[in-house]
């Protein structure tokens, strides 16, 4: 099995005549009325377009890349149905809200979708600051849910197929190395290398030991809608895995763009804990899972988005690189008696003092 990202596709512009026909078998009232118009799109190479067909709406997503995921996994995922839409279907069966389906021509590279309007959360709690932790509270029982209806899968699910195994957490962290030190300049002296191969190696091992459950991957304030009942709708998981059970909480609670009181970090890690039965001491357990894979995943965070600079040809998500590197940083700081995490958070201090 190879182990590679996606790669950026040239922009072009996509032939329309296959969307039109799905509008037109969704909205016959429309009677042919067809309007296309480019929505704001993200850092994958992922197209949106809103579609009015007479009094009707509906989203567009182009995909150039049909099947291949958008962040890295293992195996070729070429000759089955998208994952996008597979794992959306799986979602719906087992009770999540996710957008509706209305049609879908993947040959042609589209797939047609229920409107959800323009509030992810993130841009809501803009407006409505003061429902943040109303929504908080309702993203990490939604979680909580969706992880015990899924806690059993379909044979031959494209979610159990891959995982956050040894080889993908220390391929994120080397990613970081890469792109978040290297390519900004900040090389490892030959000596911290190797206390960075050694540490990243039982990491990562670590981490693909604790108990694996269904995982969006990206389960963050810009992948949730809010409806107008104050529901929220995922989107984006079409690279949902196996992983941990943390995994989820802490993209969400240590989300790149939002910015949390410790306090209100501890206090929906309390609202899981209920969800989920959890006793005093395993409550405490999950506290130093939920700091331990921060420090894995905020800093493959900080090196993604570099990645998609430098790539991608993108710099929106630059501004974010220092902020997520110390949300790793204060993680790590509260697992100062772990031997792992410090010998990764002293070098990584040698190597930003340069």
């Amino acid at each position: 099995m190879n182990l590679s990202p996606s790669k950026p596709q040239a922009n072009f512009v996509p032939d329309v005549d296959p969307l039109r026909a799905l509008v037109n078998a969704a909205f016959p009232e429309a009677r042919g009325a067809f309007d296309c118009t480019p929505m704001v799109g993200g850092a994958s190479t992922r197209r949106y377009f809103r579609v009015r067909a007479g009094r009707g709406t509906a989203v567009a997503m182009f995909v150039p890349d049909g099947p291949k995921p958008e962040e890295v996994v293992k195996g070729d995922l070429s000759s089955r149905r998208w994952p996008f839409l597979e794992v959306r279907e799986l979602l719906a069966e087992r009770g999540v809200d996710v957008p509706k389906l209305y049609g879908e021509a993947t040959a042609q590279g589209w797939v047609l979708l229920e409107d959800l309007g323009n509030d992810t959360l993130a841009s809501y709690l803009v407006a409505h600051p003061h429902r943040r932790e109303e929504l908080y509270v309702r993203a990490v029982t939604d979680l909580a849910r969706a992880q015990a209806a899924l806690s059993e899968l379909p044979a031959g699910s494209v979610v159990s197929s891959r995982a956050f195994d040894e080889d993908l957490l220390s391929w994120e962290m080397h990613h970081f190395r890469e792109w978040g030190l290297e390519a900004r300049g900040l090389v490892l002296a030959p000596e911290d290398r190797a206390v960075f191969d050694r540490v990243v190696a039982r990491l990562a091992r670590r981490i693909a030991s604790l108990p694996r459950v269904f995982v969006h991957r990206d389960y963050q304030s810009r992948n949730l809608m809010v409806r107008k009942d104050g529901s929220l709708c995922w989107i984006d998981f079409q690279d949902a895995l196996l992983g941990p059970r943390i995994y989820d909480l802490v993209a969400l609670l240590n989300d790149s763009y939002q910015k949390f009181e410790r306090a209100f970090v501890e206090a929906r890690l309390d609202d899981y804990a209920r969800s989920v039965s959890l006793g005093a001491r395993e409550r405490e357990a999950l506290g130093r899972e939920f700091d331990l894979v921060t420090v894995q995943r905020k800093l493959k965070d900080a090196g993604r988005f570099v990645f998609i600079d430098r790539v991608k040809g993108n710099g929106s998500f630059l501004k974010f690189v220092e902020p997520t590197i110390a949300k790793a940083t204060a993680s790590a700081a509260r697992l100062s008696d772990d031997e792992d995490v410090s010998a990764l958070s002293e070098t990584l201090a040698r190597v930003f003092s340069r």
